[in-house]
């Protein structure tokens, strides 16, 4: 009774701040977890391992159904979800079953392909989402200058405002990003449109200082443009939206590893990590903007999922790995007191951040530290 009436005053709430989005945003949530245990759920029907219970949500349970040995359920907090296997309870890291369809019963292999089933699918869904998008399009800055830098290498060559980049060395140039990712310290022709007619001009690049993503200076080739804030629709069609969701799920992938190493360097500050309202607010204004800023979000943090559950912290699935591995490697299990000791201190772990992130969540909303 008391997760229904913190869902009903949770939903006042959100309606109250973002109107009717606020559901969509729930939505997503939900579905990016169920998706995320529907790997797991596979992965031990493959093995033929019991599942207990699958829920999508935490708290009571608002409906379910038994069907063989598995219970079914939707629950009241619709901001999460779990598989109970037979033989494996995360919070229960004693837990053993030596029955013929026990998790306990499986070589650390088997254990291993279904813990990973679960940040697979996250993966696997971004993927599909940025199918999804590349047919749709995505709005990018078009390769159009804004302005030339005085005494850059850009105005040496003759550029000006409201040229457009065609290409680089040969590379075609689609949007205002590909020219920084094929800039070189080297003599480089560019091909331009300046009113309707194609020319080429040639410059060589200087080194200067920039700023990247995490807020460091960095130094990077430079011509000495910045962009016109035209912005443009791309698609990506047939064999070309399979490359384009490819390549947005390994950079979304590689950006929260680097983001995560830049938190743990503290070059990002402790004050900058957000929790699950962060991204309710950043989903709900997304669902007010349009359903390709949404799909966008929604891709995103199914990789953030994804990537989160696969670090080696006791209680994800990262960690459940990790002890797999050294049963892999080591032909034995970890010291059950050592094992029991690391789960919890993980938990420990999980919920202080769990706090921070959410602390931080409120000041931001408040407007406190911006």
């Amino acid at each position: 009774m008391k997760s229904i009436i913190f869902v009903v005053l949770l939903l006042i709430l959100g309606v109250y701040a973002y109107s009717w989005y606020f559901f969509i945003t729930v939505f997503a949530i939900s579905f990016l977890v169920f998706f995320h245990e529907l790997g797991h759920f596979m992965a031990a029907r493959i093995l033929n391992v019991g599942v207990l219970k699958f829920s999508v949500g935490f708290g009571d349970s608002l409906y379910s159904k038994r069907i063989g040995q598995t219970e079914y359920a939707i629950s009241a907090i619709p901001l999460g979800g779990y598989v109970s296997l037979k033989g494996q309870e995360d919070t229960k890291p004693n837990l053993k079953n030596m029955d013929d369809d026990s998790y306990t019963k499986l070589s650390p292999l088997g254990r291993i392909f279904i813990l990973f089933a679960g940040p697979f699918f996250n993966f696997a869904l971004a993927f599909l989402i940025f199918i999804v998008l590349g047919y749709i399009g995505v709005d990018r800055l078009a390769p159009v200058v804004g302005n030339v830098m005085p005494n850059s290498a850009a105005q040496k060559a003759g550029l000006l405002k409201n040229d457009k980049i065609l290409s680089i060395n040969g590379v075609e140039i689609r949007e205002w990003d590909d020219i920084s990712k094929n800039v070189k310290l080297t003599q480089t022709l560019i091909e331009i449109e300046r009113n309707k007619k194609i020319q080429t001009v040639k410059l060589t690049p200087k080194i200067g200082e920039s700023v990247n993503l995490f807020r460091e200076k960095i130094e990077k080739p430079l011509i000495g443009i910045s962009p016109s804030g035209e912005v443009i629709n791309l698609k990506s069609r047939g064999f070309d939206s399979l490359k384009f969701a490819f390549n947005e799920t390994i950079n979304a992938s590689k950006l929260i590893f680097t983001g995560i190493g830049k938190l743990i360097e503290g070059v990002v500050p402790i004050k900058d990590m957000g929790g699950i309202i962060q991204i309710a607010d950043i989903t709900s204004k997304a669902a007010q903007i349009s359903i390709s800023t949404l799909l966008v979000i929604t891709a995103l943090i199914s990789v953030n999922l994804g990537v989160l559950n696969l670090l080696p912290i006791p209680a994800l699935d990262g960690g459940h790995i990790l002890f797999n591995i050294y049963e892999l490697i080591f032909r034995r299990e970890m010291n059950e007191k050592v094992y029991i000791g690391l789960t919890y201190c993980g938990w420990a772990l999980l919920i202080t951040l769990m706090l921070v992130a959410t602390f931080n969540d409120i000041l931001r909303l408040g407007g406190v530290g911006n």
